[in-house]
């Protein structure tokens, strides 16, 4: 008996310590998902922009000498036909002058070259004179005629060359840098400019595009006509990252793509009235593009392995590491699914760092 006894608590010892080291069954660790639906939305494609003026002229002297005055100041807003410069007007002045005495005295020799004409034709009409003494009265009539006619022309250019000294703005806008102050020397052939003034009323923006945005632009709107026609206000992030007060809207589309850089150019207009947009400045062009019905899901969802995209897709509620592809970003807090789920597909909505290939889930849906 006793040994039986001794037997039995030896089995129930074994028994105990078995239970001991049994497996305990694995918890379940519990976790929001997300189930997939389409959604609409706008995205925000930017595009590096170069700012300038409506127009921006260059201004040269178109004759030569010293700069006697400058009649305005740097980012003066001038208009069209006001003085910028004066340049020394006294030889030009001269020169008119002698080119109005040129031309009277070539009118003085017009009338005495006619008064000879008409009396050799009185003569040779009496036969006093002969037909060659006529004809070389006639001549020295139209030579004289000539030399009235070059005297006039000489005359103009002289004027010409005088209201030169005086040069003007041939637009309303902006005065830009003032290189040349009073006393400098000047001429046509300079290289650099007077001055510039820029038309900064209403600003072009340019930008570009690459061959393939170009293509998907017209496919969604059938055509470069139409898609100048219905494409919505676009938007301008200035240099400093703040946003332009006003839209603007694409004006022209080049028809010809840069072979050195595989681009094709685009001009948008927008409106200057505050001038706050200055001719030379850069920014961003903003425009907007719709999506209708396409999977939308947060960025912290996504997780990347080796430049590679994934999401924790539930599967027989396990978690199943799942690749994607994702191409746009709107906002900097959703990524758009181009490929990898479908409408209907739940996926993790939290713990994506914390959860393991084939960890099991007990979903909790948002």
């Amino acid at each position: 008996m006793r040994t039986i006894r001794q037997a039995m608590l030896l089995f129930s010892g074994f028994a105990l310590a078995a239970c001991g080291h049994a497996p305990q069954p694995q918890a379940q660790a519990e976790y929001k998902t997300l189930t997939i639906e389409t959604a609409d939305r706008t995205l925000q494609n930017s595009y590096s922009a170069t700012i300038r003026g409506r127009q921006d002229i260059d201004i040269y002297p178109q004759v030569a000498g010293t700069l006697t005055r400058l009649c305005v100041t740097e980012g003066q807003e001038v208009h069209r036909g006001q003085t910028l410069f004066v340049i020394d007007q006294v030889p030009y002045q001269a020169a008119l002058r002698t080119a109005e005495a040129n031309v009277e005295a070539a009118r003085a020799g017009v009338a005495t070259a006619t008064l000879t004409y008409e009396s050799r034709k009185e003569l040779f009409a009496q036969h006093v004179v002969s037909d060659f003494d006529l004809q070389t009265a006639h001549n020295a009539l139209l030579t004289a005629q000539a030399q009235l006619a070059q005297a006039e022309a000489q005359r103009v250019n002289a004027a010409n060359a005088l209201s030169y000294t005086t040069v003007q703005s041939p637009a309303d806008g902006v005065v830009g840098t003032l290189p040349f102050r009073v006393g400098a020397l000047v001429s046509p052939s300079m290289p650099k400019a007077l001055t510039t003034v820029s038309d900064n009323s209403t600003m072009y923006v340019y930008f570009s595009m690459t061959e393939n945005q170009m293509l998907q632009l017209i496919r969604r709107y059938g055509s470069k006509e139409k898609a100048l026609d219905e494409m919505p206000p676009i938007g301008l992030q200035l240099n400093d990252r703040s946003v332009y007060p006003h839209q603007g809207r694409i004006e022209t589309i080049s028809g010809v793509i840069d072979s050195s850089t595989g681009t094709v150019s685009l001009r948008a207009v927008f409106p200057n009235a505050d001038g706050l947009l200055t001719s030379g400045g850069s920014g961003n062009v903003i425009i907007p593009s719709e999506r209708k019905g396409c999977v939308v899901i947060p960025q912290s969802l996504v997780f990347e392995i080796q430049d590679k995209s994934y999401v924790y897709k539930v599967v027989d509620g396990r978690a199943a590491s799942t690749p994607v592809i994702v191409s746009r970003v709107t906002g900097g807090q959703e990524y758009i699914v181009e490929s990898g789920l479908q409408p209907g597909d739940v996926i993790l909505a939290e713990g994506v760092g914390l959860v393991r290939e084939g960890t099991v889930v007990k979903t909790n849906n948002e």
